[in-house]
């Protein structure tokens, strides 16, 4: 018996709202993820956190040795948390344009580490963001049905 098998059902979850991904240098995060992907900035805490749009959901980059700590302020008791080492984000983008974003990023000095199809033909593409954190850009029907 699994712990799951004593629980009630569990309600649907509708998708994902927000992301982490962990940088000590928050500048070069703003620099990368607002500048050379253009995503808009939504609020920023100096050496603690800056945050992105991302269609639908906001991207969190959080200064891993700020968060570590908590919230100091009561009326936002947001627990202690965070992450050592690289992470993983997958953006989404049609074929098409994963060619333009390859096109960007060597032009913005940023290697990509991998260009392949999957074994159901979703294309993907990986670099690297000034943190180290593995960045992947993908066709939706890697997952998704088109």
């Amino acid at each position: 018996m699994t712990i799951a098998e004593n629980l009630p059902d569990a309600p649907p979850i509708g998708g994902i709202i927000e992301a982490a991904l962990y940088a000590r240098d928050l500048d070069a995060a703003a620099a990368f993820y607002g500048g050379v992907m253009g995503l808009k900035e939504v609020t920023r805490v100096e050496g603690r956190h800056i945050f992105f749009r991302v269609g639908r959901a906001i991207l969190l980059i959080f200064n891993p040795d700020a968060t570590v700590q908590g919230s100091s302020n009561p009326r936002l008791p947001v627990p202690a948390h965070g992450a050592h080492g690289p992470g993983h984000l997958c953006f989404a983008a049609s074929r098409e344009e994963i060619e333009q974003w390859r096109t960007r990023l060597q032009a913005a000095g940023y290697p990509i580490e991998a260009d392949f199809d999957w074994p159901n033909g979703a294309r993907s593409l990986y670099f690297r963001d000034p943190a180290g954190n593995s960045v992947e850009i993908a066709e939706p029907r890697l997952w998704f049905e088109a």
